[in-house]
């Protein structure tokens, strides 16, 4: 469905005079969590915004988790999530497949949260590069030369297949600075040996994927925020859109990078209890 725009009015309002709206898109790495740890004002920001009545939405391109694996991590860290408010490349993956190519035959090159969600959506998976018709490029920890030769055999020895992908996340962050290569190394490297080019990618910044957001909210994007730390995902989705969105510098984006970047959300805050009103932030003293 096509995302419904705000009239231009609505996009007059200061940088920091964001309202409440109804609905919150909240990314969750560099957002409301690093690692296994809560980030400063998380809890607090989620627990005041349940308690207002507005809906929720935890949006994540990670598609190495499986639903049940967010829901048991983010109520371990107090935040009392249902499977229907995790949104990820899981879902829009197999989603995007079941629309648009539900007959076709698939190699993922994915992690098994993305093989059996696609296997349990009846989705044929094969290995066979002369009866593949889509490769999925993914962020896959177990990527080898084997599964790179069969994508290059696939698209363009038997020139049958195109490419796919999950999410165009260059590295997944870790605490401490750290991280490790994410779905954009196993694209490049695909379209490195084959010259291809990546067809489609359902995880953010993708229309695509606040599609879905937005279905699963029941609202339009006028009264719906994105909540994220990375600029060329979680900003850039909302600004495409004409949605609202509020940068956090808890996660990938410094300010230097956000000088230096032609993406500009509507809002930068420090931490993520700045969303709030000042009358509802927690006290700090």
């Amino acid at each position: 469905m096509p995302i419904p725009h705000p009239p231009p009015a609505a996009r007059d309002a200061a940088p920091d005079a964001i309202g409440l709206a109804d609905g919150y898109i909240f990314d969750l790495d560099g957002t409301i969590y690093l690692g296994d740890d809560l980030l400063p004002g998380a809890l607090h920001t989620v627990r005041t915004l349940r308690a207002l009545g507005r809906k929720i939405l935890f949006l994540s391109n990670n598609p190495t988790r499986e639903i049940d694996a967010y829901v048991r991590k983010l109520n371990r860290l107090g935040l009392d999530v249902t499977p229907a408010e995790i949104l990820t490349t899981v879902e829009t993956v197999t989603r995007w497949l079941l629309q648009h190519h539900p007959e076709a035959t698939v190699y993922p090159i994915a992690e098994e949260p993305v093989q059996r969600a696609l296997a349990a959506a009846g989705i044929r998976l094969s290995d066979d590069p002369e009866r593949i018709d889509i490769v999925i490029a993914s962020y896959d920890r177990t990527f080898a030369y084997r599964k790179l030769q069969i994508a290059f055999d696939a698209i363009a020895v038997h020139k049958r297949a195109f490419l796919i992908a999950t999410n165009p996340d260059r590295f997944c962050p870790f605490p401490g600075g750290r991280g490790e290569p994410d779905a954009a190394a196993i694209i490049g490297a695909i379209e490195g040996c084959t010259g291809t080019r990546c067809q489609q990618v359902v995880g953010k910044p993708d229309p695509f994927m606040l599609e879905a957001a937005l279905g699963r909210l029941a609202l339009p994007v006028s009264r719906c925020v994105m909540v994220g730390d990375r600029l060329s995902t979680d900003i850039r989705m909302a600004v495409d859109a004409g949605m609202d969105s509020a940068l956090v510098l808890t996660g990938e984006t410094t300010p230097a990078m956000l000088a230096a970047s032609a993406i500009r959300p509507t809002r930068v805050l420090a931490r993520i209890d700045e969303l709030l009103p000042a009358s509802l932030r927690e006290d700090r003293t």
